[in-house]
Protein backbone atom coordinates (compact mmCIF):
# COMPACT_ATOMS: atom_id res chain seq x y z
CA UNK A 1 0.00 0.00 0.00
CA UNK A 2 2.83 2.61 0.85
CA UNK A 3 4.48 1.81 -2.48
CA UNK A 4 0.78 2.76 -4.09
CA UNK A 5 0.65 5.87 -2.57
CA UNK A 6 3.89 6.71 -3.39
CA UNK A 7 3.93 5.75 -7.09
CA UNK A 8 0.31 8.00 -6.87
CA UNK A 9 2.05 10.74 -5.24
CA UNK A 10 5.10 10.83 -7.83
CA UNK A 11 2.37 10.57 -10.75
CA UNK A 12 0.10 13.21 -9.51
CA UNK A 13 2.90 15.61 -9.05
CA UNK A 14 4.59 14.80 -12.75
CA UNK A 15 1.70 15.46 -14.67
CA UNK A 16 0.31 18.82 -12.08
CA UNK A 17 3.45 20.66 -10.82
CA UNK A 18 4.90 23.15 -13.18
CA UNK A 19 8.86 24.16 -13.40
CA UNK A 20 9.62 25.56 -9.68
CA UNK A 21 10.09 29.39 -11.55
CA UNK A 22 6.53 28.83 -12.43
CA UNK A 23 5.61 27.83 -9.26
CA UNK A 24 6.94 30.78 -7.90
CA UNK A 25 4.71 32.60 -10.20
CA UNK A 26 1.42 30.82 -9.29
CA UNK A 27 1.80 31.32 -5.24
CA UNK A 28 2.27 35.30 -6.58
CA UNK A 29 -0.66 34.95 -8.15
CA UNK A 30 -2.40 33.57 -5.48
CA UNK A 31 -1.31 35.72 -2.65
CA UNK A 32 -2.25 38.57 -5.17
CA UNK A 33 -5.53 37.56 -4.98
CA UNK A 34 -5.54 36.48 -1.23
CA UNK A 35 -4.23 40.03 -0.14
CA UNK A 36 -7.35 41.82 -1.63
CA UNK A 37 -10.29 38.98 -0.79
CA UNK A 38 -9.27 38.31 2.88
CA UNK A 39 -7.74 41.59 3.54
CA UNK A 40 -9.94 43.87 1.56
CA UNK A 41 -6.00 45.31 0.40
CA UNK A 42 -6.99 47.30 -3.45
CA UNK A 43 -4.77 45.96 -6.34
CA UNK A 44 -2.44 48.46 -6.62
CA UNK A 45 -1.67 48.37 -3.01
CA UNK A 46 -0.73 44.79 -3.67
CA UNK A 47 1.08 45.54 -6.34
CA UNK A 48 2.67 48.30 -4.26
CA UNK A 49 3.52 45.58 -1.46
CA UNK A 50 5.12 43.48 -4.01
CA UNK A 51 7.20 45.96 -5.48
CA UNK A 52 8.46 47.21 -2.40
CA UNK A 53 9.52 43.52 -1.10
CA UNK A 54 11.14 42.75 -4.71
CA UNK A 55 14.62 43.28 -4.00
CA UNK A 56 14.38 42.26 -0.36
CA UNK A 57 16.62 39.36 -0.84
CA UNK A 58 19.57 40.75 -2.71
CA UNK A 59 21.99 39.78 0.37
CA UNK A 60 20.62 36.25 1.18
CA UNK A 61 20.18 35.28 -3.34
CA UNK A 62 23.71 35.80 -3.22
CA UNK A 63 24.77 34.18 -0.07
CA UNK A 64 23.12 31.14 -1.96
CA UNK A 65 24.64 32.02 -4.94
CA UNK A 66 28.38 31.75 -2.72
CA UNK A 67 27.31 28.70 -0.78
CA UNK A 68 26.32 26.57 -4.11
CA UNK A 69 29.33 27.66 -5.97
CA UNK A 70 32.12 27.63 -3.30
CA UNK A 71 30.79 24.11 -2.40
CA UNK A 72 30.90 22.82 -5.79
CA UNK A 73 33.81 24.51 -6.28
CA UNK A 74 35.32 22.79 -3.91
CA UNK A 75 33.39 19.45 -4.49
CA UNK A 76 36.01 19.11 -7.91
CA UNK A 77 39.21 18.90 -5.99
CA UNK A 78 40.72 15.63 -5.77
CA UNK A 79 40.99 15.73 -1.94
CA UNK A 80 37.04 16.02 -1.86
CA UNK A 81 36.18 13.57 -4.96
CA UNK A 82 38.29 10.97 -2.91
CA UNK A 83 36.15 11.71 0.26
CA UNK A 84 32.70 11.28 -1.33
CA UNK A 85 34.26 8.07 -3.40
CA UNK A 86 35.07 6.80 0.50
CA UNK A 87 31.49 7.57 1.75
CA UNK A 88 29.83 6.57 -1.27
CA UNK A 89 31.43 2.80 -1.43
CA UNK A 90 29.73 2.37 1.73
CA UNK A 91 26.47 2.20 -0.59
CA UNK A 92 26.49 -1.15 -2.26
CA UNK A 93 23.14 -1.29 -2.88
CA UNK A 94 20.12 0.55 -3.95
CA UNK A 95 18.40 0.29 -0.93
CA UNK A 96 21.91 1.14 1.19
CA UNK A 97 22.01 4.30 -1.05
CA UNK A 98 18.93 5.39 -0.22
CA UNK A 99 19.29 4.86 3.52
CA UNK A 100 23.15 6.12 3.53
CA UNK A 101 22.33 9.46 1.72
CA UNK A 102 18.93 10.21 4.11
CA UNK A 103 21.28 9.74 7.14
CA UNK A 104 24.10 11.96 5.80
CA UNK A 105 21.57 14.57 4.66
CA UNK A 106 20.06 14.60 8.63
CA UNK A 107 23.09 15.10 10.10
CA UNK A 108 25.24 17.19 7.70
CA UNK A 109 21.85 19.36 7.96
CA UNK A 110 21.63 19.26 11.54
CA UNK A 111 24.97 20.90 12.50
CA UNK A 112 24.36 23.73 9.03
CA UNK A 113 22.00 23.80 6.52
CA UNK A 114 24.28 25.44 4.07
CA UNK A 115 26.56 23.19 4.27
CA UNK A 116 23.53 19.51 4.56
CA UNK A 117 22.19 21.15 1.43
CA UNK A 118 26.16 21.26 -0.90
CA UNK A 119 27.51 17.87 0.75
CA UNK A 120 24.46 15.57 0.92
CA UNK A 121 23.94 16.46 -2.94
CA UNK A 122 27.18 15.91 -4.19
CA UNK A 123 27.43 12.76 -2.23
CA UNK A 124 24.19 11.63 -3.96
CA UNK A 125 25.63 12.11 -7.65
CA UNK A 126 28.53 10.38 -6.17
CA UNK A 127 26.95 7.20 -5.27
CA UNK A 128 24.57 7.65 -8.34
CA UNK A 129 27.73 7.29 -10.53
CA UNK A 130 28.98 4.03 -8.59
CA UNK A 131 25.71 2.21 -7.18
CA UNK A 132 23.56 0.50 -10.32
CA UNK A 133 19.88 0.48 -10.32
CA UNK A 134 19.57 2.74 -7.69
CA UNK A 135 16.41 5.31 -8.82
CA UNK A 136 18.07 8.93 -9.27
CA UNK A 137 15.25 10.74 -7.90
CA UNK A 138 14.91 9.05 -5.41
CA UNK A 139 18.36 9.62 -4.14
CA UNK A 140 18.41 13.24 -4.83
CA UNK A 141 15.14 13.73 -3.20
CA UNK A 142 16.50 11.67 0.15
CA UNK A 143 19.36 14.30 -0.29
CA UNK A 144 17.18 16.81 0.06
CA UNK A 145 14.96 15.08 2.43
CA UNK A 146 17.25 15.57 5.54
CA UNK A 147 16.83 18.91 5.18
CA UNK A 148 13.79 18.71 7.28
CA UNK A 149 15.71 18.65 10.32
CA UNK A 150 17.89 22.19 10.36
CA UNK A 151 15.78 24.48 12.33
CA UNK A 152 15.84 22.18 15.12
CA UNK A 153 19.77 22.04 14.67
CA UNK A 154 22.96 24.29 15.49
CA UNK A 155 21.87 26.56 12.93
CA UNK A 156 18.17 26.76 13.96
CA UNK A 157 17.78 30.93 13.51
CA UNK A 158 14.61 30.97 15.84
CA UNK A 159 16.24 29.44 18.85
CA UNK A 160 18.88 30.54 18.41
CA UNK A 161 17.23 34.29 17.85
CA UNK A 162 15.44 34.34 21.13
CA UNK A 163 18.79 33.20 23.14
CA UNK A 164 20.28 36.44 22.16
CA UNK A 165 20.38 39.26 24.40
CA UNK A 166 18.55 42.29 23.09
CA UNK A 167 16.40 40.11 20.67
CA UNK A 168 12.93 42.01 19.07
CA UNK A 169 10.99 40.31 21.75
CA UNK A 170 12.94 40.43 24.55
CA UNK A 171 10.70 42.26 26.73
CA UNK A 172 7.73 39.76 26.02
CA UNK A 173 9.63 36.27 26.32
CA UNK A 174 13.11 37.20 27.93
CA UNK A 175 15.77 35.34 26.86
CA UNK A 176 15.60 31.67 26.45
CA UNK A 177 18.01 29.45 26.35
CA UNK A 178 19.07 26.82 24.02
CA UNK A 179 18.67 24.12 26.60
CA UNK A 180 15.07 25.33 26.44
CA UNK A 181 14.72 25.05 22.33
CA UNK A 182 17.52 22.76 20.36
CA UNK A 183 18.61 20.73 23.04
CA UNK A 184 15.00 20.17 24.80
CA UNK A 185 13.94 16.74 25.35
CA UNK A 186 11.34 17.31 22.96
CA UNK A 187 13.49 18.89 19.89
CA UNK A 188 16.17 16.09 20.38
CA UNK A 189 13.54 13.22 20.81
CA UNK A 190 11.89 15.06 17.31
CA UNK A 191 15.21 14.61 15.73
CA UNK A 192 15.95 11.60 16.72
CA UNK A 193 13.06 9.60 15.55
CA UNK A 194 13.34 11.84 12.24
CA UNK A 195 16.83 9.91 11.67
CA UNK A 196 15.48 6.90 12.33
CA UNK A 197 12.38 6.98 10.54
CA UNK A 198 12.90 9.15 7.81
CA UNK A 199 15.85 6.66 5.69
CA UNK A 200 13.94 3.54 6.24
CA UNK A 201 10.67 5.51 4.74
CA UNK A 202 12.18 6.28 2.15
CA UNK A 203 14.14 2.98 1.43
CA UNK A 204 10.26 1.72 1.50
CA UNK A 205 9.64 4.22 -1.82
CA UNK A 206 12.63 2.47 -3.51
CA UNK A 207 10.77 1.38 -6.92
CA UNK A 208 9.84 -1.77 -8.37
CA UNK A 209 13.46 -1.94 -10.76
CA UNK A 210 11.63 -1.97 -14.04
CA UNK A 211 10.41 1.31 -12.87
CA UNK A 212 13.48 3.27 -11.99
CA UNK A 213 15.16 6.22 -13.62
CA UNK A 214 18.63 5.49 -13.01
CA UNK A 215 21.95 8.62 -13.26
CA UNK A 216 23.01 9.46 -17.08
CA UNK A 217 24.53 12.35 -16.14
CA UNK A 218 27.46 13.48 -18.97
CA UNK A 219 29.97 13.58 -16.68
CA UNK A 220 29.52 10.06 -15.63
CA UNK A 221 32.74 7.90 -14.72
CA UNK A 222 34.67 11.18 -15.62
CA UNK A 223 37.62 11.30 -13.48
CA UNK A 224 38.97 14.81 -14.30
CA UNK A 225 38.55 17.83 -15.90
CA UNK A 226 40.98 19.43 -17.95
CA UNK A 227 42.10 22.95 -17.46
CA UNK A 228 40.80 25.42 -20.12
CA UNK A 229 43.40 27.44 -21.28
CA UNK A 230 44.21 29.70 -24.46
CA UNK A 231 46.20 27.48 -27.23
CA UNK A 232 48.07 30.83 -28.55
CA UNK A 233 48.99 31.46 -25.12
CA UNK A 234 52.61 32.01 -24.42
CA UNK A 235 53.01 28.98 -21.26
CA UNK A 236 56.16 30.93 -20.80
CA UNK A 237 54.74 34.63 -20.23
CA UNK A 238 54.26 36.03 -16.08
CA UNK A 239 50.66 35.99 -17.00
CA UNK A 240 50.28 32.66 -17.61
CA UNK A 241 52.93 31.60 -14.92
CA UNK A 242 51.15 33.67 -12.04
CA UNK A 243 47.88 32.12 -13.56
CA UNK A 244 49.11 28.62 -12.42
CA UNK A 245 51.04 29.73 -9.30
CA UNK A 246 50.61 27.58 -6.52
CA UNK A 247 52.69 30.63 -4.23
CA UNK A 248 50.33 33.13 -5.24
CA UNK A 249 47.05 30.35 -4.05
CA UNK A 250 48.71 29.26 -0.84
CA UNK A 251 49.43 32.67 -0.05
CA UNK A 252 45.93 34.24 -0.28
CA UNK A 253 44.62 31.34 1.33
CA UNK A 254 46.71 31.79 3.80
CA UNK A 255 45.03 34.78 5.13
CA UNK A 256 41.55 32.90 4.83
CA UNK A 257 42.52 30.43 7.24
CA UNK A 258 44.02 32.87 9.49
CA UNK A 259 40.44 34.57 9.55
CA UNK A 260 38.29 31.53 10.09
CA UNK A 261 41.12 30.50 13.08
CA UNK A 262 40.65 33.86 15.25
CA UNK A 263 36.87 33.79 14.47
CA UNK A 264 36.53 30.15 15.92
CA UNK A 265 39.03 30.85 18.44
CA UNK A 266 36.96 34.04 19.67
CA UNK A 267 33.03 33.00 18.63
CA UNK A 268 33.33 29.24 19.70
CA UNK A 269 32.06 26.78 16.96
CA UNK A 270 29.48 28.73 15.67
CA UNK A 271 28.59 28.46 11.89
CA UNK A 272 26.57 30.95 9.30
CA UNK A 273 26.01 31.09 5.85
CA UNK A 274 29.57 33.29 5.57
CA UNK A 275 31.52 31.45 7.19
CA UNK A 276 30.59 28.54 5.78
CA UNK A 277 31.12 30.03 2.36
CA UNK A 278 33.99 31.81 2.85
CA UNK A 279 35.52 28.51 4.31
CA UNK A 280 34.68 26.69 0.85
CA UNK A 281 35.91 29.68 -1.28
CA UNK A 282 39.78 29.30 0.62
CA UNK A 283 39.47 25.58 0.87
CA UNK A 284 38.90 25.40 -2.79
CA UNK A 285 41.44 27.58 -3.70
CA UNK A 286 44.13 25.58 -1.59
CA UNK A 287 43.17 22.51 -2.66
CA UNK A 288 42.80 23.59 -6.43
CA UNK A 289 46.37 24.40 -6.27
CA UNK A 290 46.48 27.14 -8.98
CA UNK A 291 44.51 30.12 -10.10
CA UNK A 292 43.58 28.83 -13.28
CA UNK A 293 42.16 25.25 -11.86
CA UNK A 294 39.91 27.07 -9.12
CA UNK A 295 38.63 29.87 -11.64
CA UNK A 296 37.94 27.00 -14.63
CA UNK A 297 35.91 24.77 -11.74
CA UNK A 298 34.48 28.16 -10.45
CA UNK A 299 33.08 29.04 -13.96
CA UNK A 300 31.61 25.55 -14.06
CA UNK A 301 29.44 25.83 -10.74
CA UNK A 302 28.09 29.10 -12.19
CA UNK A 303 26.00 27.53 -14.23
CA UNK A 304 24.35 26.13 -11.71
CA UNK A 305 22.93 29.31 -9.93
CA UNK A 306 20.39 30.74 -12.22
CA UNK A 307 17.71 29.23 -10.88
CA UNK A 308 18.32 30.96 -7.36
CA UNK A 309 19.44 34.84 -9.29
CA UNK A 310 15.72 34.06 -11.01
CA UNK A 311 13.47 33.27 -8.65
CA UNK A 312 14.87 34.34 -5.32
CA UNK A 313 13.11 38.24 -6.12
CA UNK A 314 9.90 36.29 -7.02
CA UNK A 315 9.87 35.04 -3.22
CA UNK A 316 10.52 38.62 -2.32
CA UNK A 317 7.70 39.53 -3.47
CA UNK A 318 5.35 37.37 -1.82
CA UNK A 319 7.20 37.69 1.25
CA UNK A 320 6.33 41.68 1.02
CA UNK A 321 2.66 41.24 -0.10
CA UNK A 322 2.45 38.50 3.14
CA UNK A 323 3.41 40.46 5.78
CA UNK A 324 2.63 44.38 4.63
CA UNK A 325 -0.88 43.25 3.51
CA UNK A 326 -1.88 41.40 6.47
CA UNK A 327 -2.72 38.20 4.94
CA UNK A 328 0.37 36.54 7.18
CA UNK A 329 -1.01 37.72 10.40
CA UNK A 330 -4.46 36.70 9.45
CA UNK A 331 -3.64 33.31 9.24
CA UNK A 332 -1.85 33.22 12.22
CA UNK A 333 -4.85 34.61 14.23
CA UNK A 334 -7.26 31.68 12.61
CA UNK A 335 -5.37 29.28 14.29
CA UNK A 336 -4.99 31.02 17.44
CA UNK A 337 -9.06 31.02 16.99
CA UNK A 338 -9.31 27.46 17.40
CA UNK A 339 -6.21 26.46 20.06
CA UNK A 340 -6.56 25.57 23.41
CA UNK A 341 -3.51 25.66 25.65
CA UNK A 342 -2.92 21.86 25.01
CA UNK A 343 -3.11 22.36 21.22
CA UNK A 344 -1.82 25.87 20.54
CA UNK A 345 1.80 24.23 19.75
CA UNK A 346 0.49 22.19 17.42
CA UNK A 347 -1.71 24.73 15.66
CA UNK A 348 1.28 26.79 15.65
CA UNK A 349 3.05 24.55 14.26
CA UNK A 350 0.60 23.58 11.50
CA UNK A 351 0.06 27.31 11.02
CA UNK A 352 3.94 28.06 9.97
CA UNK A 353 4.14 25.47 8.16
CA UNK A 354 1.50 26.78 6.05
CA UNK A 355 3.18 30.16 5.78
CA UNK A 356 6.28 28.55 4.98
CA UNK A 357 4.59 27.75 1.61
CA UNK A 358 4.54 31.36 1.16
CA UNK A 359 7.52 33.26 3.39
CA UNK A 360 10.27 30.46 2.59
CA UNK A 361 12.57 32.27 5.69
CA UNK A 362 13.32 31.09 9.00
CA UNK A 363 13.99 35.07 9.49
CA UNK A 364 10.87 35.88 8.02
CA UNK A 365 8.86 33.40 9.41
CA UNK A 366 10.12 34.55 13.27
CA UNK A 367 9.25 38.37 12.37
CA UNK A 368 5.89 37.69 11.16
CA UNK A 369 4.58 34.83 13.72
CA UNK A 370 6.75 35.50 16.73
CA UNK A 371 4.98 38.78 17.92
CA UNK A 372 1.27 37.28 17.29
CA UNK A 373 2.12 34.35 19.01
CA UNK A 374 4.09 34.69 22.10
CA UNK A 375 1.74 37.33 23.51
CA UNK A 376 -0.13 34.37 23.27
CA UNK A 377 1.25 32.21 24.89
CA UNK A 378 1.83 34.55 28.01
CA UNK A 379 -1.94 34.50 27.90
CA UNK A 380 -2.44 30.58 27.73
CA UNK A 381 0.43 30.01 30.17
CA UNK A 382 2.27 27.69 27.41
CA UNK A 383 6.03 27.33 27.49
CA UNK A 384 7.46 30.20 25.13
CA UNK A 385 10.29 27.65 24.41
CA UNK A 386 7.69 25.29 22.78
CA UNK A 387 5.76 27.80 20.91
CA UNK A 388 9.28 29.26 19.60
CA UNK A 389 10.40 25.69 18.15
CA UNK A 390 6.64 25.11 16.80
CA UNK A 391 7.44 28.39 14.92
CA UNK A 392 10.82 26.92 14.07
CA UNK A 393 9.60 23.19 12.99
CA UNK A 394 6.49 24.73 10.99
CA UNK A 395 9.46 27.04 9.02
CA UNK A 396 11.38 23.63 8.05
CA UNK A 397 8.69 21.16 7.64
CA UNK A 398 7.10 22.28 4.68
CA UNK A 399 10.37 23.16 3.13
CA UNK A 400 10.02 19.54 1.71
CA UNK A 401 7.56 21.10 -0.93
CA UNK A 402 8.93 24.22 -1.00
CA UNK A 403 10.85 24.43 -4.48
CA UNK A 404 12.53 27.61 -3.07
CA UNK A 405 15.10 25.75 -0.85
CA UNK A 406 15.54 22.92 -3.12
CA UNK A 407 17.35 24.76 -5.77
CA UNK A 408 20.82 24.53 -5.16
CA UNK A 409 20.28 20.54 -4.51
CA UNK A 410 18.50 20.62 -8.35
CA UNK A 411 21.22 22.87 -9.60
CA UNK A 412 23.97 20.38 -8.62
CA UNK A 413 22.20 17.07 -9.05
CA UNK A 414 20.57 18.42 -12.90
CA UNK A 415 16.90 17.56 -12.07
CA UNK A 416 13.69 19.75 -11.83
CA UNK A 417 11.78 20.04 -9.05
CA UNK A 418 9.09 17.50 -10.31
CA UNK A 419 11.26 14.46 -10.43
CA UNK A 420 11.62 14.76 -6.54
CA UNK A 421 8.19 16.43 -5.41
CA UNK A 422 6.26 13.00 -5.07
CA UNK A 423 8.74 11.35 -3.14
CA UNK A 424 9.02 14.98 -0.62
CA UNK A 425 5.14 14.48 -0.79
CA UNK A 426 5.37 11.41 1.21
CA UNK A 427 8.24 12.83 3.00
CA UNK A 428 6.16 15.86 4.47
CA UNK A 429 3.36 13.39 5.80
CA UNK A 430 5.30 11.36 7.55
CA UNK A 431 7.72 14.21 9.24
CA UNK A 432 4.39 15.98 9.90
CA UNK A 433 3.43 13.13 12.13
CA UNK A 434 6.15 12.88 13.78
CA UNK A 435 6.43 16.29 14.79
CA UNK A 436 2.69 16.72 15.97
CA UNK A 437 2.96 13.50 17.93
CA UNK A 438 5.98 15.43 19.65
CA UNK A 439 4.32 18.36 20.27
CA UNK A 440 1.62 16.55 22.05
CA UNK A 441 3.94 14.52 23.91
CA UNK A 442 5.47 16.61 25.41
Amino acid sequence: MFQALTNASVRMVQRYLPDAFLFAVILTFIVFAAGIVVNGKSPLEMVSFWGDGFWGLLSFTMQMVLILVTGHTLAETDICKKGLRAVASMAQTPGRAIVLVTLVSCIANWINWGFGLVVSALLAREIAKRVEKVDYRLLVASAYGGFVVWHGGLAGSVPLTVATEKHSLEDVIGVIPTSETMFSAMNLTIVIAIMVILPLVNRLMLPAEKDRIVFKGADLGREETAASADPTADVNSPAVKMENSRVISYLISAIGFVYLISYFVEKGFKLNLDIVSLAFLFLGIFLHGTPRKFLDAMGEAIKTTTGIVVQFPFYAGIIGMMTASGLAASISQWFISISTPTTFPLFTFWSAGLLNVFVPSGGGQWAVQGPIMMPVATELGVSHAKVAMAIAWGDAWTNLIQPFWALPVLALAGLGARDIMGYCLMMLFVTGAIISLGFLLF
